[in-house]
């Protein structure tokens, strides 16, 4: 069984990367997992505040999951490692996990600008609403 904290291909993909260009390129490509928010839960209830991009992140009851969407590249794949991880815990676990940790492990702490990680920081509030 894994660790709660062990970091999840999508992170590990990030982790291992060098230099600012694979970072960028790898943090896009990771957006492409990110399984998209149905146009229909782009709702002002499920959008979250604070973000530079717009930003929707729902609950899914029929999925069992936490999805979103962003319409900006950078945004979707730092929503991929998120939800990459937190669909993998329980409620109560995505209410106590710290997700800032799991970011700095795998390196995107520091290619957030002010309002982006602060768009983040709104985002993992939301997430651990859930």
């Amino acid at each position: 069984m894994m660790s709660e904290d062990a970091l999840l291909p999508l992170a590990r993909s990030l982790a291992e990367t060098k230099g600012w260009d694979d970072f960028t390129r790898t943090l896009m490509l990771t957006g492409k997992a990110l399984a998209p928010l149905p146009e229909e839960a782009r709702t002002d209830k499920n959008a979250v505040e604070g973000c530079e991009s717009p930003v929707w992140i729902a609950f899914s009851d029929s999925e069992a999951r936490v999805m979103a969407y962003s319409p900006s590249k950078v945004i979707r794949g730092v929503l991929a490692v998120l939800l990459e991880k937190a669909n993998t815990l329980t409620k109560q676990q995505r209410k106590e996990f710290d997700y800032a940790q799991y970011l700095s492990r795998c390196q995107l702490e520091r290619y957030l600008s002010e309002s982006r990680g602060n768009g983040i920081k709104s985002v993992i509030a939301k997430l651990k609403s859930f």
